[in-house]
């Protein structure tokens, strides 16, 4: 049961369930059948694998756990701690772990007489992801803008109507990705990761029933941070004005990594404020993205989670680590 103090500490986000008041340095991410786990020195995969051949349909198959150590980028030279360079810096980390997450999840799939999926493959996927991305959220909504660019005359208008076309693409990519069948239970690992971090950082005893009581949105969610993106970018492009159309694109292109850097500041800081309700209120719409790209999860996808979390605290206690141990530790949940 949850504790009479977590209670009555904890407040509720716009689902309706608890969130917890603390913010600890654990952050996570959705894989195939599973969840990864991130500390401050470790980082861990929990994955559900396939159902032996001929077992009943209500059995559930063994999870997998992996644990990975880490040493974040950010202790490696003090300029990558400064502020918006950490950002950029915990970004790119984040991805290039959870990648190799999702390649660990996916081959945990692979019958054992398939060959596993290569790293070279996993490469040319990052290196995929990242192209389509910015070209779908940065090329391609400048290049639309420029196609009316004499017409509109101004330079804040365009900008104006640039932003506004990024984030109608935005949120039209992330309503179709919630229709997308294949993808709901990789959602509710997704609700499952938020909640087991939850009720860490509540202090409570993890077991899926106790983080079934927490909320499957969080602070410091990804789809959040995305939306901080596309809301950075419109003030960041503003000075630019309207150059040529050729310098429009590269600036896009350029931009990135300093609007990351910006948003990431900003999602750190909301979620160690997240007990303040006026940030929680300019939180608000990120939280309600977050209902697209989760799900209520099931209490065996629950155990996953903690799996992978347990696996992390088996090596470490976030949660009470040294000042010195946080230098430059930059987690997105």
């Amino acid at each position: 049961m949850l504790s009479a103090a977590v209670a009555t500490e904890d407040t509720r986000l716009p689902d309706g369930a608890l969130m917890a008041a603390r913010d600890k340095p654990v952050g996570g991410q959705a894989v195939l059948e599973g969840v990864m786990m991130r500390g401050v020195s470790t980082w861990a995969v929990a994955v559900r694998l396939p159902t032996p051949e001929g077992a009943p349909a209500d059995e559930l198959a063994d999870i997998e756990v992996k644990t990975e150590p880490l040493v974040s980028w950010t202790k490696k030279h003090r300029a990558y701690r400064l502020p918006i360079i950490r950002g950029v810096v915990a970004l790119a980390e984040s991805l290039v772990i959870g990648f190799r997450a999702l390649g660990i999840a996916a081959n945990a799939q692979v019958p054992d007489e398939e060959e596993p999926i290569s790293g070279g493959l996993w490469i040319g996927t990052i290196v995929v992801a990242l192209a389509f991305a910015i070209g779908l959220f940065f090329v391609v909504p400048v290049g639309l803008t420029s196609l009316i660019k004499d017409a509109i005359g101004s330079a804040f208008l365009f900008w104006l109507i640039e932003g506004l076309v990024r984030t109608a693409i935005f949120l039209g990519y992330l309503l179709l990705l919630s229709r997308l069948k294949d993808l709901r239970r990789v959602f509710e690992y997704h609700g499952a990761e938020h909640k087991t971090i939850a009720a860490y950082e509540a202090g409570v005893e993890l077991t899926p029933e106790n983080a079934a009581k927490f909320s499957r949105l969080h602070p410091r969610c990804g789809t959040s941070f995305l939306l901080i993106v596309m809301i950075v970018a419109i003030f960041v492009f503003a000075p630019i004005g309207l150059p040529a159309w050729w310098l429009l694109v590269l600036t896009r292109i350029l931009g990135v990594p300093l609007i990351a850097g910006i948003s990431f500041e900003i999602i750190k800081w909301a979620g160690r404020n997240r007990n303040k309700a006026w940030v929680r209120t300019i939180m608000w719409p990120g939280l309600q993205l977050q209902k697209l790209t989760t799900r209520e999860p099931d209490a065996a996808e629950l155990a996953v989670a903690i799996a992978a979390l347990d696996a992390v605290l088996e090596v470490e206690k976030p949660g009470e680590a040294d000042p010195d141990e946080l230098i430059g530790i930059e987690v997105v949940a």
